[in-house]
């Protein structure tokens, strides 16, 4: 099994084919749009290869560290940035096929008039574990 991050941009990735930003879709394509991730979700719970999501609220901030005894320094929030991530769903599945047969499924939630948006969506394995370096005896 290998874990994939399915990220769902809002702003800043490809166009999709049903370009219409969410804050002109009406409360039921709304809905629709929610209940399609959920039943996505449930489906893939049962199959025992979701491991989670969450969708993320617009605004967020950028903290760095700023030496020994200083406070964070943060800047933001920053609605208006070019990018913007929605959501996103960690996966656990058998292969890099399967994780992009399921972010294709997923890119299928539908938009404004109901139809699917054919969003993309980025999809970006985990990090494996580095091997282990057996220890050197000491001659």
């Amino acid at each position: 099994m290998a874990k994939y991050l399915m990220l769902k941009h809002y702003r800043g990735a490809p166009a999709a084919t049903n370009d219409v930003p969410m804050d002109r879709w009406t409360p039921e394509e709304i809905s629709a749009h929610i209940q399609y991730m959920n039943d996505f979700a449930a489906r893939l719970e049962k199959t025992g290869e979701f491991v989670d999501g969450q969708a993320l609220a617009p605004e967020g901030t950028w903290v760095r560290y700023d030496g020994e005894g200083r406070p964070p320094v943060t800047d933001g929030p920053f609605a208006e940035t070019k990018d913007l991530i929605a959501g996103w769903m960690v996966i656990d599945v058998d292969s890099y096929e399967r994780a992009v047969e399921l972010a294709g499924e997923l890119s299928a939630a539908p938009g404004a008039g109901g139809k699917p948006i054919h969003e993309w969506l980025e999809l970006r394995p985990f990090l494996a574990a580095p091997p282990t370096i057996p220890e050197c005896p000491h001659g």
